[in-house]
């Protein structure tokens, strides 16, 4: 809006210097047209009034009396040969004598003797001693043909509004004494120097006018660059001030951008999901350029390829010797120097520029974050989004860390810290979830419980640590006996727990039979000594012979497994068939029996 206002005050003001321009362009013309002639008029009344005056005083020294003359309305003979030398030797063409009454009574034209004064002129004017003058356009056959007038020629006043000669009746006051006696009056043709004048003004005004258009012009030039230049000048600041705005909307967007991007990274329950989200961040945030993610494996001898987009190329493994990026443990830019070095993951490569930010957390490098220039994007506007990528990475950083961190946590949480295995807890959260799904859909799920057979002996006469030793044997068997949705769990001591999903009755008892055989094969040195024979008891319940409650089927292969104890151990027993009226009660006098022969 005020851009628009500052365009509108500039063009208004280009107006009106053009304005100006043409209006001295015509004052100029018309000045040179109208004003000289009333210039020149009053000049020449100016000088024909002074003229008059030397006229009047050698007109008077050459008369004998004067006042007698203008008295008596007489001359002398030689008065009259002087006046009539007068037009011949002068601008005058001639001259009349008047009395005081207005009486002309000599003049050098006879007929023109006699003739009288208005009393309006003589009287008012003349009588009280002002000069008068009468200006008209005679034709030249009333002037006297002398050739001192240009009478010979028929030339006359050259302007369009006066046609003939123009003459000039200069009446002249005579005094005696101080007394009015009479008047003087004489005939002038001032046809040459009105022409003369009348030129010379022209070209002075006209001088003057083009003095005045020019300075016009180049006040108005002055003027129209400065009100230009003072446009470019707020149009350039209006620019860079929309650039600024742009500029921080931009840094408003991205920052915006990259909160919401944390906050749903910080969200994420695993990696998987975390870079799906990362996908579809970058897809929006960086449409510049092609993109794609490693992470270091577990080994941290290779990165993994996990995430790309905009078309990214993503190998699915690369080695960190191959790019510069996490060779010099910094952001390796390719494309704005003039020695580059394409790094081995980028290969092949197409010359186009790009960005490798090693992604880092807590100070260590977790990962590479490869951007790419699209086809068609200019370069410039690639290297400009740089700030951006990297906040990017950082947040992508923070986000794999501490989705490692939690899950590292949560798998501590759920894991058996000697064996490895889950534990009890979410064994019961696994059973729980799997029992529900076997009431929709219908399928088996078994529970088999398992106890290390004397288990204590081991302690009492080995130690704990040969104990220790024997827990995390059974663990690695039993962990290998798990596939797909298996679940191996040590529920407290010597107890261990397996949840075998969707298994036929003749493939369970297989994986039971060969369960007990793994186990009585480990064979166990401990300070130089082989341990006995390890055996175990297990019980076995399934769903839904047992029914979907947790607690129900865990009691029912509880059941189980006492019960092959029992039997003799190192056996398996299923829920369901038949067992003895109190198996926990057997089994304790078994114990007993067992301790005593221990003993002897």
């Amino acid at each position: 809006m005020r851009t628009d206002f500052l365009k509108i005050r500039s063009w208004a003001w280009a107006g009106l210097i053009l304005s100006m321009i043409g209006l001295a362009l015509v004052s100029a013309f018309w000045a040179s047209r109208a004003l000289p002639q009333p210039v020149v008029l009053w000049m020449l009344d100016t000088d024909t009034r002074t003229q008059a005056e030397v006229w009047r005083q050698r007109v008077l020294l050459q008369i004998q009396n004067e006042a007698a003359s203008f008295a008596s309305q007489s001359l002398t003979e030689a008065d009259q040969v002087f006046l009539n030398l007068i037009p011949k030797t002068s601008d005058i063409y001639r001259i009349r004598l008047f009395s005081n009454t207005g009486q002309s009574f000599w003049s050098t034209n006879q007929e023109k003797e006699g003739d009288k004064l208005s009393p309006q002129v003589f009287q008012e004017t003349v009588s009280g001693g002002d000069i008068h003058i009468i200006s008209s356009i005679k034709p030249a056959s009333e002037i006297d043909g002398l050739s001192i007038h240009s009478l010979d020629t028929g030339e006359g006043i050259n302007d369009a509004n006066i046609a003939g000669h123009l003459v000039y009746e200069v009446f002249t006051p005579v005094f005696s004494n101080g007394e009015f006696v009479g008047a003087i009056e004489f005939f002038t043709d001032v046809t040459d120097v009105y022409s003369v004048l009348l030129d010379r003004v022209r070209q002075g005004v006209t001088i003057a006018s083009v003095v005045l258009t020019v300075f016009m012009t180049i006040a108005a030039t002055v003027m129209l660059r400065t009100s230009m230049r003072q446009m470019r000048h707020i149009n350039k600041r209006n620019r860079e001030e929309r650039e600024l705005l742009e500029s921080q909307m931009q840094l408003t967007r991205e920052v915006k951008l990259l909160g919401e991007l944390n906050e749903w990274l910080q969200s994420s329950r695993s990696l998987s999901e975390l870079f799906q989200m990362v996908i579809r961040f970058m897809t929006h945030m960086l449409p510049e350029c092609s993109g794609s993610i490693y992470v270091y494996s577990n080994s941290r001898d290779v990165l993994d390829g996990v995430a790309s987009w905009n078309d990214g190329n993503c190998k699915k493994h690369i080695h960190p010797e191959g790019c510069w990026g996490l060779r010099r443990g910094r952001t390796y830019t390719f494309g704005t120097s003039e020695v580059d070095f394409v790094c081995e993951h980028a290969e092949p490569h197409d010359d186009q520029p790009y960005f490798c930010f090693p992604i880092l957390a807590h100070g260590e490098t977790v990962g590479l974050m490869h951007l790419k220039k699209l086809m068609g994007v200019d370069k410039e506007q690639f290297f400009s989004v740089k700030k951006l990528a990297q906040m990017s990475a950082e947040q992508i950083s923070m986000a794999v860390a501490n989705v490692r961190m939690r899950d590292q946590l949560q798998e501590q949480s759920i894991r058996d810290p000697l064996t490895g295995l889950y534990n009890r807890r979410h064994m019961l959260d696994r059973l729980r979830r799997l029992l529900d799904l076997g009431g929709e859909s219908g399928r088996q799920v078994h529970l088999v419980y398992l106890d290390i057979d004397h288990f204590k002996r081991f302690n009492d006469t080995h130690g704990h640590d040969a104990g220790d030793y024997v827990l995390r044997a059974v663990g690695e068997v039993l962990e290998n006996a798990c596939s797909g949705e298996d679940v191996a769990c040590r529920m407290g001591g010597e107890e261990f727990m397996l949840i075998w999903p969707n298994a036929a009755d003749e493939e369970l008892r297989k994986r039971t039979s060969s369960l007990l055989q793994a186990i009585s094969d480990i064979s166990l040195k401990y300070s130089d000594q082989h341990l006995p024979k390890i055996t175990a008891s297990l019980g076995v319940a399934s769903s839904p012979e047992q029914g979907y409650i947790p607690q129900t089927l865990m009691r029912a292969a509880d059941d189980a497994m006492y019960l092959a104890k029992a039997n003799g151990r190192n056996r398996v027993e299923y829920a369901g068939e038949q067992m003895p009226t109190n198996p926990a009660e057997s089994l304790e006098n078994e114990d007993i029996c067992a301790t005593d022969m221990a003993a002897e």
